[in-house]
């Protein structure tokens, strides 16, 4: 089980109210809440390995000199990510339970979690859940590998399984082609400006006909038929982004990362710390069940 770590700490900020606080008054909200969601994926899915994947780096060069658009919208005025600062506060007292825990968290600089994610998915032999509430990972789909998304968009008691079934019926392409469908869509969450004027059921229709980017950058080029009416002028105006699209959108499945074990710990390994944070925080329940479920103890 991969955890797209920023994802969750999101939700869970959002959806526990900031009345939750330490006993000098800091919100713990998000820290509890993720704790909480931890423990139920955990008691509900029995991972065999656990691996919380880090966003090093959110907005990562490499991704950003093909598209300088992506994600600037949430750049802060230091040049960070604009997050609350409730939640910013947090952060690193999450990163600091989870190590002290036991709990593996994989991070690479220059990289966002969901390359961590792509990464893991792509050397694992076995099945992998990936829990996220970013469609962007759909893309990692692949039924005949066991790889499928744990959707959290409608909350860990209303989750969507996402195989290449469910991403077929729900944009009505085939279920490995998401990253291309994305990439014509566009994505106003992440900065992808997407092909002007092709929308969600122009880009299915393109994908169903081609195939792909890279199939329907052919077509252009070959002057083939067989485009959605309107549609070929508005691709040959936007052939320079097609042609880099696909560097931005696509997960990367190697990204430098040492060996990642992500077996559960048998005992916390610095129980007197988790102990500590349990206390000063008010981490209370969140803190035992977490530890019960990830460690047995």
């Amino acid at each position: 089980m991969l955890l797209d770590s920023a994802s969750l700490y999101f939700r869970a900020f959002f959806g526990v109210p900031e009345t939750v606080r330490a006993p000098d008054g800091t919100p713990v909200n998000a820290v509890r809440g993720l704790l909480d969601m931890i423990t139920r994926l955990v008691r509900a899915r029995d991972p065999a390995r656990l691996v919380a994947c880090w966003d090093a780096d959110w907005r990562p060069a490499f991704r950003v000199a093909v598209v300088p658009s992506y994600k600037a919208h949430r750049l802060a005025a230091d040049g960070g990510e604009e997050v609350p600062a409730a939640l910013a506060a947090q952060v690193p007292l999450i990163e600091e339970v989870l190590v002290a825990s036991g709990l593996v968290i994989a991070g690479q600089a220059g990289y966002e979690a969901d390359d961590v994610i792509g990464t893991l998915a792509a050397r694992s032999p076995d099945p992998v859940d990936v829990v996220t509430g970013d469609r962007d990972l759909f893309q990692l789909v692949d039924d005949a590998r066991g790889i499928r998304v744990i959707y959290t968009m409608r909350g860990l008691l209303n989750l969507d399984v996402i195989d290449e079934a469910a991403v077929s019926a729900k944009y009505d392409i085939p279920g490995r082609a998401y990253a291309d469908f994305a990439a014509l869509r566009g994505d106003p969450s992440d900065g992808l400006p997407g092909v002007p004027g092709v929308g969600e059921k122009t880009a299915a229709a393109l994908i169903r006909a081609f195939g792909s980017v890279e199939g329907i950058a052919t077509a252009l080029d070959a002057g083939h038929g067989g485009f959605p009416r309107g549609s070929r002028e508005k691709l040959e105006k936007a052939r320079g982004y097609l042609d880099i699209a696909m560097s931005v959108v696509k997960v990367a499945d190697d990204a430098p990362l040492p060996p990642v074990d992500g077996r559960l710990p048998a005992v916390p390994p610095d129980a007197d710390k988790l102990k500590e944070l349990g206390d000063r925080w008010g981490l209370g329940s969140s803190l035992s069940r977490f530890l019960s479920a990830v460690c047995g103890s």
